[in-house]
């Protein structure tokens, strides 16, 4: 029965070339976020400018990602991502100017931080929002998890591609960037849907704040996301693993790129398991237990000294976070009608981009404070506790048994 949902899922052109171009795109940007970091702590070795690569990017983004959801929900989404990738293309061959110049500085690269939280900013939302629209609403968690399979496929050979071509050069790293996201812009101008244009509307403060109102009226939805937001928040440990790289494991820029690609290892191991079993019952235990089970195998990361523990370690980080983001994403599209799709997942990248690129700064200033160890294990177990709180603050996500309620229609299609 899984085998036969799977093929008919694979037989869906539009979706399938949207697949190839995420995974294009975004192991292009790994590779982009990797090289970034890297060289702005070769330039500075400092671990407050590593925090201010995330904190830059972050900015822009929690500042149009509301106003970016209302143009998902006006515009042809599948020409919003082919424009942010575009721009992707851009910046890295900006970089590889730059570094073949030996030009790049470190006002540079938080210029060019700045640039991609502004293009994040308008392609989650409507990348985000694009899939449900590709497949039938009976499939959409599996499309989900195999969305999420060629996501994580991406950061493993993202991090690690860079890694192995950081012996060519810099400027090399750049260029591969460049290309990458040039392809997945052809791809994503090939896919096809049909975009039913809503009627005008201006953006409105009530019409751009449509998605979090939304969100607030449904505890469960809320309770799924500010738990993502939290945990990521504390635990996240991405931005450091430069310093734990070279400084407390010692094993350079291959290393580095083995870290980065350890959590999307252990992603996609389950993003596979969950494309053929689907979590269909206990859904909001499950999302809590995976979020403690993150935050205990956050702090181990914090205290290893050896490599290959870190690296498992990282990858029951990105096998649990895995669970949370198919149990959270499909949540939210279910529950959300196309009309409001694009505000809602709007609301839903400023929770991401708060636990990742706000995460990131804080990791930076906290390992400012307590060094990269302290960091990694107080934010650890905060991510415990907060799923500890969150099991009493919304027990309508604690008690959530299906994905989707017995009385509602899944909007998937509509």
């Amino acid at each position: 029965m899984a085998t036969d949902g799977l093929t008919s899922l694979l037989r869906i052109g539009s979706f399938v070339r949207f697949w190839f171009a995420r995974l294009c795109g975004t192991t292009a940007s790994q590779m982009l976020m990797v090289a970034l970091g890297w060289q702005m702590y070769d330039l500075t070795s400092s671990a407050w400018d590593l925090g201010l690569v995330g904190l830059y990017q972050f900015a822009p983004a929690l500042i149009l990602s509301l106003p970016s959801g209302h143009v998902a929900d006006r515009v042809h989404r599948g020409r919003i991502i082919a424009v942010c990738l575009g721009a992707q293309a851009l910046t890295a061959a900006i970089l590889a100017q730059a570094a073949h110049a030996h030009s790049a500085s470190r006002e540079l690269l938080l210029a060019v931080s700045v640039l991609l939280g502004t293009v994040r900013a308008f392609q989650m939302p409507a990348q985000q929002s694009l899939v449900p629209l590709l497949v039938p609403a009976a499939v959409l968690p599996r499309a989900m998890a195999v969305s999420m399979s060629g996501l994580q496929l991406a950061i493993i050979g993202g991090p690690a591609l860079a890694g192995a071509i950081f012996l060519a050069g810099t400027t090399a790293v750049f260029a591969t960037c460049a290309t990458l996201s040039a392809l997945a812009c052809a791809l994503v101008l090939g896919v096809r849907y049909e975009h039913a244009p809503h009627p005008a509307e201006p953006p409105t403060v009530r019409s751009v704040l449509a998605g979090l109102h939304f969100i607030w009226q449904r505890p469960a939805v809320l309770g799924a996301l500010s738990l993502d937001l939290f945990a990521v928040l504390l635990g996240g440990a991405t931005a450091l693993l430069p310093m734990f790289a070279r400084d407390i494991l010692h094993v350079g820029t291959l290393g580095l790129g083995l870290l980065r690609a350890a959590p999307a290892a252990g992603a996609l191991l389950m993003s596979i398991a969950l494309t053929h079993r689907q979590v269909e019952r206990r859904v909001g235990r499950t999302l809590l237990w995976a979020i403690a089970l993150y935050g205990a195998a956050t702090l181990v990361f914090g205290i290893s000294t050896h490599f290959w523990l870190s690296l498992v370690a990282l990858a029951v980080t990105g096998a649990t976070d895995m669970v949370n983001m198919v149990i959270r994403q499909s949540l939210v599209q279910l529950e959300t009608p196309n009309a409001m799709r694009g505000r809602v997942s709007a609301v839903s990248s400023i929770f991401i981009g708060a636990s990742n690129q706000l995460g990131e700064f804080e990791s930076g200033a906290t390992a400012a404070l307590w060094g990269p160890v302290g960091s990694v294990v107080v934010g650890g177990c905060g991510t415990v506790l907060v799923a500890i709180a969150w099991w009493r603050l919304f027990p309508a996500l604690a008690q959530r048994d299906r994905l989707a309620t017995e009385d509602e229609d899944s909007p998937a299609s509509a």
